[in-house]
């Protein structure tokens, strides 16, 4: 039934080598080993599991979180109110960093329009980079946003 090495199981789901051998070690998928020679040997449903972790992956959920999936359906759970309760939590995450980066977005955009036809300066001692120090974007941040 354990037919498949590391290099056949990558090659019949599209994964390299390398993928199937990191998965191995995070337990995702579990080969036995030859006795003969110490290879790692794999079903073929194992072929299945890999494509599922790369779909998953393609989605955006984690390794942790696609380790969870599998348990649940391993113990004929169904996945799927989890599977959904994750992606929501992704999408909300993800509206929130896009409107983090639109915001510096937009603050870069104005820095450069400030600093357009301002001189370079010379460092005095009392200043780093007057192009920094004297812009005057959207002060709305609370000082802890700052960084």
């Amino acid at each position: 039934m354990y037919t498949l090495t590391v290099t056949d199981l990558a090659n019949r789901s599209g994964a390299t080598p390398h993928a199937v051998r990191y998965y191995t070690r995070m337990g995702l998928l579990r080969p036995k080993r030859n006795p003969d020679n110490g290879y790692r040997l794999y079903q073929y449903r194992e072929v299945g599991w890999l494509r599922f972790i790369r779909q998953a992956k393609r989605l955006g959920y984690t390794l942790n979180e696609i380790r969870e999936i599998m348990h649940d359906s391993d113990q004929g759970k169904s996945p799927c109110p989890r599977v959904r309760e994750i992606l929501n939590q992704r999408i909300d995450e993800n509206r929130r960093q896009l409107e983090e980066l639109m915001a510096l977005q937009t603050r870069m955009e104005q820095a450069l329009d400030q600093w357009e036809n301002m001189p370079d300066g010379i460092p005095d001692g009392n200043s780093v980079c007057h192009l920094i120090e004297s812009f005057a974007g959207n002060e709305n941040e609370s000082p802890g946003n700052k960084h």
